[in-house]
């Protein structure tokens, strides 16, 4: 069993940015592939940025591509995600997940094996 835990979620206001956190547990960091995915209210879960095990090949969603970052620690065992420029239609529950899969989780036949409880964030004025 794998376990994470996010932290760093809250408001924001637009043109912002924010810093997202993942605490990993429970198997060898390096052997995981961790990705960020988000769900904003009635609309579908959303992939948003991953780093790859293996290499650390980092992968982002188009919508998010260029003012997004994300980035792992294998000392701490965390992987941080940072927006820049946020609008409104990046308020979503912020989710990270583990898998021993890697390349790009976008292009997988199913999501990510283990996922932390979710952070919310709110990009409002």
């Amino acid at each position: 069993q794998v376990q994470l835990v996010e932290t760093g979620g809250g408001s924001v206001q637009p043109g912002g940015s924010l810093r997202l956190s993942c605490a990993v547990s429970g198997r060898p960091f390096e052997m995981l592939t961790i990705a960020w995915f988000r769900q904003a209210p009635g609309k579908e879960r959303e992939f948003v940025a991953a780093s790859s095990r293996i290499d650390s090949t980092t992968y982002y969603a188009d919508s998010v591509k260029g003012r997004c970052a994300i980035s792992r620690d294998d000392a701490k065992n965390t992987v941080d995600l940072q927006l820049f420029s946020v609008k409104p239609g990046d308020t979503a529950v912020y989710s990270c997940a583990a898998d021993v899969r890697w390349g790009p989780p976008a292009d997988w036949h199913s999501l990510p094996s283990w996922w932390g409880q979710g952070t919310q964030v709110t990009v409002s004025s």
